[in-house]
């Protein structure tokens, strides 16, 4: 009899042993199951802002008007470097001109021209195209080359003067060009008035130079 107690004693600790053993390797099992599953939810979540986050940077910004072609936004993209060519040399004139008519001209070209760059710029981004870019690397008409611009830099007195009113008469006359077409070729009622005002202002600061040019050879 005692002999059949040990018996049911041992048969009783072997199936606690097996039930234990079961339980945890069902716990383990559901563990592995559940972990791909944690895994890929926060593969998915993370990378989800990272998407978006990297689409935000690139992309230009929301147009908030429609009221334009590719014509006032070439322009416009193209009049920005094209003006900060002009406001570059105009500050060349204080330190290397004695003229102080031309001085004068100078500080005219950057007071007008610097206000416009700042209407170029908030016009592209109502366009929802980005910043403009102060690149000269466009073709321009009257876009001055490195070169040009570092011979200019190197005078000073009367070949200053002679030199720079040359090139800005140049330069004017291409940036009366790219207005003429984007008055042609332009839908945007802003940009063509901007155009507008570039051609008359500029036409007369051209017949203003070639007056002081005429001037300088008698």
């Amino acid at each position: 009899m005692f002999s059949t107690r040990i018996k049911l004693a041992l048969i009783a600790g072997t199936a606690a042993t097996a039930l234990i053993a079961a339980g945890c390797s069902s716990n383990d099992s559901d563990t592995s199951k559940a972990a791909p599953s944690s895994t890929t939810t926060a593969m998915d979540h993370g990378s989800m802002p990272g998407m978006d986050h990297g689409a935000t940077g690139t992309s230009a910004p929301a147009a908030t008007r429609s009221d334009f072609n590719a014509a006032d936004v070439t322009f416009l993209q193209m009049m920005y470097p094209h003006h900060a060519q002009a406001v570059e040399m105009a500050k060349l004139v204080p330190t290397r001109s004695q003229n102080q008519q031309l001085i004068t001209l100078a500080t005219a070209v950057e007071q007008a021209q610097s206000p416009e760059m700042r209407q170029i710029t908030t016009l592209l981004q109502s366009f929802g195209k980005p910043a403009p870019s102060g690149d000269m690397g466009h073709d321009m008409p009257g876009i001055m080359s490195k070169d040009q611009m570092a011979e200019l830099a190197g005078l000073s007195g009367p070949d200053f003067d002679k030199l720079w009113m040359q090139m800005m008469i140049e330069h004017h006359q291409g940036a009366i060009t790219m207005a003429n077409t984007e008055l042609a070729q332009g839908s945007n009622a802003e940009s063509k008035a901007l155009a507008q005002s570039i051609v008359a202002a500029q036409q007369q600061e051209i017949t203003q130079m070639n007056t002081m040019l005429g001037q300088s050879q008698q």
